[in-house]
């Protein structure tokens, strides 16, 4: 009995054994991820050169492969010895074992960090790699001004992840030490900050052991007190990721000398922290990249003429990054295969953070750690939605915002207004942060974001893992994808500008949770089959914009949860099936289509907040379909169309109108309607009162390629701007002649005025309205046959202060800009108003025959601002800036007032001068002009011109020299 009680036992504890073995392996187990977590850490910090492993790290490391060689051991002997024995050998060994993983897991925490900065206490440089291209010798130039002016204490450095701040920093760090009047401390912040972490950081670098271990406000005082002892020194802040206060930390920037220096993915953060100089690290060009890519190659020999121009596609896709160049070139040393080379490239096709190699490891994290500090998710949401786009495309920033809109991402908000404003300070952040890029394509005057290529690819692995995308814009995909790609579970999928003709009638893909679909830009796209929606039940937004589909399907009458139909572009189409089921419309796009009625249903879609008729073939509007469309905010209809103000005020929730209405009382309802409710709309108004039809008015300065080039901008805008705010006039009485209640009202806010054929004004003056205008910026004036000068010398209409535009065009009764009222006995310089067209940067007069000089030489001083000059086909004028008088004057007088006069004339920020066709024309200005900016001058058909003494022989551009005519350069 007592013998099996003892087996009983054995049995057991050797269970127990095992059990605890168990524990053992899974505690081990942990520790080893630990393990691995830390060396991938530890390799990533040592390979920016600037930190090392700290010796508690170096100590912890070893303990943990000598444990692990424990339990290895261990798990042997539990397996092999007999479970007779087990228990009294092997448990106190296994406990022993156990509680030391524990305590290893515990240690492996780490609150101080893993690193120390390199150079510590010391002035040590840094390892660096030669800077590469003319851009970093010019930031690295940019900084030691910065550090040189008194102006400047503090200096933020910011661009996207990976193009080469730290590396920059690490140059000028190393001159600064090089210069040995300079002390030098370089602490890198990074994400997990902690203003009581920064300050431990700062003291190690100095040496110093603070005292007030727990009292973050007596630590700063400590840690300022020794940093102000320091003169001349500059502090080098790595890596910051949101904006903290200086002095919490006991960083004293601007008194002793003391300078700062710092790092960021952020324009917003530079900003916060007050930073006099910010410089803006863009990726390398097309040439420097290549150099980048040989330089770290490392070939003693140039590459085979088979793989170079493969190298080269590998290099451009790095997009001029130069972790990504570095990244790639390194995994590319000592490569001969062209077949390697060859894959490599196939690999670069593929999602960045895909592909089992560095690029898809390094070159992922640094670029995703930017979005994870995005922190907002509709921020987040409204980044992810820019991949929908095809690679390095031009996406127009008030479009991509009308989209944000639709999505979700910015609605919900009081008002339209409001919504686009969020729009706009969305994309300011995104672009702050480097994850786009912005640009303005100047014959435009537009807005356009892009997403650069490696960012792009991180979006679509993001949005494709966590959010359902489907994005395979500009893939030159000329067969829609087939029904396998069309997941059950894809929520967006963008098959935009793709070589699409032909949707077959068999695929209709199973998508229950298909929000977007975006096939705009296939322009050969004329037909969808009725079966291809017939499974997206939940779609909200459907693109097909500028597609060459003439007919939709009626099973578009079915998506009932749809929000938003884009079909702008679309001309061959020219019917649209009955609407009235889409009762959750809110967007209808209908411009530039081929349609000739209003949809059927339109009346019955009570939430559309959006409707867009313009340059349709539109001949009306029934009576009283607006009026039902109560949550209407913005409507823009075709010129042909005219509106009665009546029928827009009614819609309580209206803000924004472009189109033509039907007479002066009507302009005059709208205008009056909208200032009492407080004037947030915006608007592009035209009244026309002749026979000259709307589009007349539109095409006829831009037929002729020379009008348009001195007229650009005088067309009603395509932009649904949020600050669009103008009004084009076409043959209308608007002077103070005019009484009784159809007298003109211009609104208060108007930005831009284009006034063509408004006979009975003899200048601006002579309109009531335009007093009260004080955001006027624009203004182009097309005939007026009564205009005989532009402005009253003692006028004082806010335009004459504000004015930043100014297009002439066929003023032919035109003698003067600036003419002299009744109670004016002359235009003499003292009846000058002092700021007359002081704000005026562009001016053009075009076919104005009568004017013989264009400015008095006394309103010189008051064009400060001008910076393009146009003048063309004005066959009497003698001079540019002449006299004040318009009468005839004789030359010979005329020349000696140059050689005589003392007075010194300038036109400071001139950069653009162009004189067209100007017979007559005898000379700039009576006497010599200084130009500061002016580098060419263009000059056509003026035989007879002089410019600053120097005849001019010939037609053409000529360069500019110290003020004079130089040689003929085109």
């Amino acid at each position: 009995m007592e013998i099996v009680t003892k087996v009983a036992e054995g049995l057991i504890n050797y269970e127990g054994i095992h059990e605890k073995m168990t524990n053992l392996k899974r505690k081990c187990d942990h520790l080893k991820d630990r393990e691995e977590d830390v060396k991938a850490e530890l390799e990533y910090a040592e390979g920016l050169s600037l930190k090392k492993r700290r010796k508690v790290v170096e100590n912890w490391l070893t303990n943990v492969a000598s444990i692990k060689n424990e339990v290895e051991v261990m798990e042997q002997q539990v397996r092999e010895s007999s479970w007779l024995s087990s228990h009294l050998l092997q448990e106190p060994k296994i406990a022993r074992l156990t509680e030391e993983v524990r305590e290893l897991i515990h240690q492996g925490q780490f609150p101080d960090g893993l690193t120390l900065d390199v150079h510590g206490n010391q002035q040590i440089e840094l390892i660096t790699t030669r800077l590469i291209g003319q851009k970093f010798q010019q930031h690295k130039d940019e900084i030691w001004e910065g550090l040189r002016s008194n102006n400047v204490s503090k200096i933020g450095i910011w661009g996207m992840g990976g193009v080469g701040k730290t590396t920059l920093l690490t140059h000028v760090h190393d001159e600064l030490l090089a210069h040995q009047d300079f002390s030098v401390v370089w602490v890198t912040v990074s994400q997990n900050f902690s203003i009581q972490k920064l300050q431990n950081d700062i003291a190690k670098t100095r040496g110093l052991n603070l005292k007030n271990d727990d009292d973050e406000m007596k630590r700063a005082a400590e840690l300022a007190q020794h940093l102000k002892n320091m003169n001349n020194f500059v502090f080098i802040l790595d890596d910051v990721w949101q904006p903290f206060p200086l002095h919490k930390v006991g960083i004293p920037a601007g008194g002793n000398g003391c300078k700062l220096i710092l790092t960021s993915r952020s324009l917003e953060v530079c900003r916060r922290m007050d930073c006099e100089k910010k410089v803006l690290v863009t990726p390398l060009s097309k040439n420097e990249d290549w150099e980048l890519f040989t330089e770290i190659l490392g070939h003693g020999r140039a590459l085979s003429p088979e793989i170079e121009p493969i190298a080269k596609s590998l290099t451009e896709k790095c997009c001029g990054l130069p972790l990504a160049i570095i990244t790639m070139a390194g995994s590319m040393k000592g490569v001969e295969d062209i077949a390697e080379w060859r894959d490599a490239l196939e690999k670069l096709k593929e999602p960045v953070a895909e592909r089992n190699d560095d690029m898809g490891t390094e070159v992922f994290q640094v670029l995703k750690h930017s979005y994870d500090q995005l922190k907002d998710p509709k921020v987040q949401q409204c980044f992810l939605y820019c991949s929908l786009f095809p690679e390095d495309y031009e996406i127009d920033r008030e479009t991509l915002i009308e989209h944000f809109i639709d999505e979700g991402f910015v609605d919900g908000l009081r008002n339209r207004r409001a919504e686009l404003d969020r729009g706009h300070t969305v994309l300011n952040k995104l672009e702050n942060v480097c994850l786009l890029e912005a640009f303005i394509i100047k014959d435009e005057g537009k807005k356009y974001v892009k997403m650069h290529d490696l960012v792009r690819s991180m979006a679509i692995q993001i949005g494709r893992a966590e959010f359902q995308f489907l994005a395979e814009a500009g893939e030159q995909l000329r067969e829609i994808p087939g029904e396998e790609m069309w997941e059950e579970d894809l929520k967006k999928v963008s098959l935009m500008k793709n070589l699409l003709s032909h949707i077959p009638s068999s695929i209709s893909p199973k998508c229950s949770r298909l929000t977007t679909l975006m096939l705009n830009g296939n322009r050969d796209l004329k037909a969808i089959p009725d079966c291809f929606f017939s499974r997206m039940p939940q779609l909200r937004v459907l693109d097909l914009s500028h597609t060459g589909i003439i007919n939709l399907p009626t099973s578009i009458s079915e998506l009932v949860n749809l929000i938003a139909l884009w079909l702008e572009g679309c001309e061959a189409l020219k019917y649209v099936p009955s609407l009235e089921t889409l009762k959750a419309l809110r967007r209808l796009n209908l411009r530039k289509t081929g349609i000739t009625e209003v949809p059927h249903g339109l009346d019955m879609l009570l939430n559309l907040r959006y409707l867009n008729l313009e340059q349709t073939l539109i001949k009306m509007i029934p009576d009283g379909i607006l009026s039902k469309l109560s949550c209407l905010q913005y409507l823009a209809i075709d010129a042909e169309l005219r509106l009665r103000g009546e029928e827009i005020v009614e819609l309580s929730k209206f803000e924004a109108f472009k189109g033509n209405l039907y007479d002066m009382s009507s302009f005059n309802t709208y205008v009056r309607w909208r200032e009492e409710n407080g004037g947030a709309s915006n608007y592009a108004l035209l009244l026309e009162m002749t026979e000259l039809t709307a589009t007349d008015f539109l095409n006829d300065v831009c037929t002729d390629n020379e009008r348009y080039v001195y007229l650009s901008g005088c067309e009603i805008s395509e932009s649904n701007g949020r600050d669009e705010r103008d009004v084009y006039l076409s043959g209308c009485e608007i002077s103070k002649g005019k009484c009784g209640e159809d007298s003109f009202v211009l609104p208060k806010d108007v930005q831009y005025l284009a006034m063509r054929n408004c006979n009975d004004t003899a200048s601006l003056c002579d309109i009531p309205s335009l007093h009260n205008a004080t955001k006027l910026s624009k203004c182009t004036i097309h005939g007026c046959q009564g205009m005989e000068h532009v402005v009253c010398s003692c006028c004082s209409v806010p335009l004459i202060q504000y004015l930043d535009s100014l297009f002439l065009f066929e003023v032919k009764e035109l003698r003067a800009l600036i003419g002299a009222e009744i109670c004016c006995a002359s235009a003499s310089s003292n009846l000058l108003q002092p700021d007359m067209f002081s704000s005026l940067r562009k001016f053009s007069i075009w076919i104005c025959p009568k004017i013989k000089r264009l400015f008095m030489r006394d309103l010189l001083p008051n064009l400060k601002n001008l910076v393009e000059l146009r003048v063309g086909f004005c066959e009497n004028m003698v001079e540019i800036i002449g006299e004040a008088s318009d009468e005839d004057e004789d030359d010979e007088n005329q020349e000696a007032v140059s050689t005589t006069s003392s007075i010194i004339y300038s036109l400071p920020k001139l950069s653009y001068l162009s004189l067209y066709n100007l017979p007559k024309l005898k000379r700039f200005c009576t006497t010599k002009i200084v130009f500061d900016f002016l580098r060419e001058i263009k000059i056509s058909r003026c035989p007879t011109l002089s410019f600053n003494g120097d005849r001019v022989q010939n037609d053409g551009i000529y360069r500019v020299v110290n003020s004079r005519i130089g040689e003929r350069i085109g």
